[in-house]
C-alpha cells in the first residue's frame, strides 16, 4: 500500500549506456525490484538530446543505437531518497529529476478483489 503523497524519480539516459557488463536501464531496473520498489517503467524515446548536445534520433535513414530512454520509478519520498544514492555512482552521463506526485490507486493482483470494485 502507498500513501496518497509520494514521489517520482524519472532517469534520462542513453539506450548504449551499460553498467556491470548489462544495459543501465535493466540493471536500474533490477535494483528498484532489489529494494523493494513500488515499480518501475522503462521508455524508449524516439528522438532526443543531452548534455553535449548530440541528436539521438530514430528516423528511418540514420538509426540510432543510443536512443533516449527514461526509467520512472514512484513510491515514497523516502524509499525514493535510500534508492538514490544506490544507483548515483552506476550514472555516467544523464539527469535525474524528483517530484512530488499524487498517487491515485496501487493496484496488485485481481482488480475485481480490489475494495474499490466493490
Amino acid at each position: 500500500m502507498l500513501p496518497q503523497e509520494g514521489q517520482l524519480l524519472r532517469i534520462f539516459i542513453g539506450e548504449s549506456d551499460r553498467y556491470e557488463g548489462k544495459p543501465l536501464y535493466e540493471w536500474i531496473v533490477r535494483q528498484a525490484r532489489e529494494h523493494h520498489m513500488a515499480g518501475a517503467t522503462v521508455v524508449r524515446g524516439l528522438e532526443g538530446f543531452g548534455a553535449h548536445s548530440h541528436m539521438h534520433t530514430a528516423k528511418i535513414l540514420r538509426l540510432s543505437q543510443d536512443l533516449p530512454i527514461i526509467i520512472e520509478i514512484v513510491d515514497t519520498a523516502e524509499k525514493i531518497q535510500s534508492f538514490l544514492p544506490i544507483i548515483d555512482g552506476a550514472i555516467a552521463e544523464g539527469i535525474a529529476t524528483l517530484e512530488k506526485v499524487r498517487i491515485h490507486f496501487y493496484r496488485g493482483g485481481n482488480a475485481a478483489d480490489s475494495p474499490a470494485e466493490a
